[in-house]
């Protein structure tokens, strides 16, 4: 765990970001994206998905990055410890992930080293 209260570790070719372990996801969309450096990416993914969904009570944001052809898939989400309206917090995940505006931050932000 760092010192900001993050555990992210790679697990075999993945790399996994966390509030919380064990990884639960209650809630996730996922996405293709260019293959970048994992840890900036995941960080740069999880950052909006807490922004976006700060209010939900109980949440602790998880972000999967593993490689998938020649790119990578991330699935963002995590667990939520209260009430769920599940179908709705799944759309502005996958609306998040599908910002284009935001897909170039991301890939700028986490070049591949």
């Amino acid at each position: 765990m760092s010192r900001a209260g993050w555990h992210g570790a790679f697990e075999g070719d993945r790399f996994v970001l966390a509030r919380r372990l064990p990884v639960r996801w209650d809630v996730a969309a996922s996405c293709r994206m260019p293959r970048v450096s994992a840890p900036r990416l995941a960080r740069a993914v999880r950052q909006d998905v807490w922004r976006a969904l700060r209010r939900l009570r109980g949440f602790a944001p998880s972000v999967e990055i593993a490689p998938e052809g020649q790119g990578l898939r991330v699935v963002a989400g995590g667990r939520v410890d209260g009430p769920l309206p599940r179908a709705s917090v799944e759309a502005r995940l996958a609306e998040l992930l599908a910002c284009p505006v935001r897909r170039a931050r991301w890939t700028a932000y986490g070049p591949a080293r």
